[in-house]
């Protein structure tokens, strides 16, 4: 006779695995998450898809070895339970072979991890040696500076930024299927350029110019944000991502001339370099 769990056992599983469900659903977006993509939302670069392959393969690799562990715990614990005429079964306390299984098998998984990660990594942070647009990115407490630095919508001559505070986000605007170069700087705490759609992050650190390539594929408005405690107005320091068209991204270029926001904003409260190293566009 097989075993079977009490009632109220068997109750208190089905109303974990509903509510767990619930919680899952109700946390994200029907559109831009859900259960086929692992709760990853829909990738809108060309770097993305490497992060989204890498998410995939841990999940198969967590539930492959989650699989193995609790066959081997329920095979154990019917196997080896107490029988009815109360006989403890044999106690071994030692097997070399099973101790050199679970010695090698973690390293062998952690090497496997490894390999996949770094080949992600490089992936999605190869450079492009000769970017269609490049952009300076400020991050600062608390909000978003962009800067595009003489941009082809604008003739090449002049750089034109745009600016946003806590209370009203600023516009991040990209160019579909264009190549992009994100020059990352802050010019007081550590900050975090953070896109879920882009599935990536990068740290954005005083004193030191990180970066990244890629291009957008995907046209649409997005979500931007700090992903780095940096102050008591870390939760409002975000920013909109809008990828459009080409005519429209040199519209709002335009628009930003018009309006006077020409020349290079670095942060700190002045269009002055407010101490970060300056770019070296030519070394990547």
């Amino acid at each position: 006779m097989g075993l079977q769990l009490p009632k109220r056992a068997r109750r208190f599983g089905l109303f974990t695995v509903l509510a767990v469900t619930a919680l899952s659903v109700s946390g994200c977006n029907a559109d831009e998450y859900n259960v086929s993509r692992i709760a990853m939302p829909v990738p809108a670069t060309d770097r993305a898809p490497h992060t989204y392959h890498l998410w995939q393969g841990a999940w198969l690799a967590a539930i492959l070895v989650g699989i193995l562990v609790w066959g081997l715990i329920g095979y154990a614990a019917i196997k080896f339970r107490r029988r009815s005429d109360d006989e403890v079964p044999v106690q071994v306390r030692y097997n070399l072979p099973i101790e050199i299984l679970y010695t090698v098998a973690p390293i062998v998984m952690v090497i496997v991890f490894f390999f996949f990660t770094v080949q992600t990594q490089n992936a999605v942070l190869a450079s492009v040696k000769s970017p269609q647009h490049t952009i300076d990115v400020v991050g600062q407490q608390w909000s978003w500076t962009f800067n595009y630095v003489k941009d082809d919508a604008l003739n090449g001559q002049t750089t034109v930024y745009s600016t946003g505070t806590p209370a009203h986000p600023t516009t991040l605007a990209l160019p579909v299927n264009e190549t992009v170069r994100l020059n990352l700087s802050s010019p007081d705490v550590i900050h975090s350029f953070w896109v879920p759609a882009f599935l990536f992050k990068m740290d954005v650190i005083p004193g030191r110019y990180n970066h990244f390539s890629f291009t957008p594929t995907r046209v649409g408005t997005y979500d931007g944000r700090c992903a780095e405690l940096c102050g008591v107005y870390h939760s409002r320091m975000l920013f909109n991502l809008k990828i459009v068209s080409h005519d429209k991204y040199a519209a709002y270029l335009q628009h930003l001339q018009a309006v006077g926001n020409t020349g290079l904003a670095l942060g700190g409260g002045t269009r002055k370099n407010a101490g970060i190293l300056p770019v070296n566009r030519e070394t990547e």
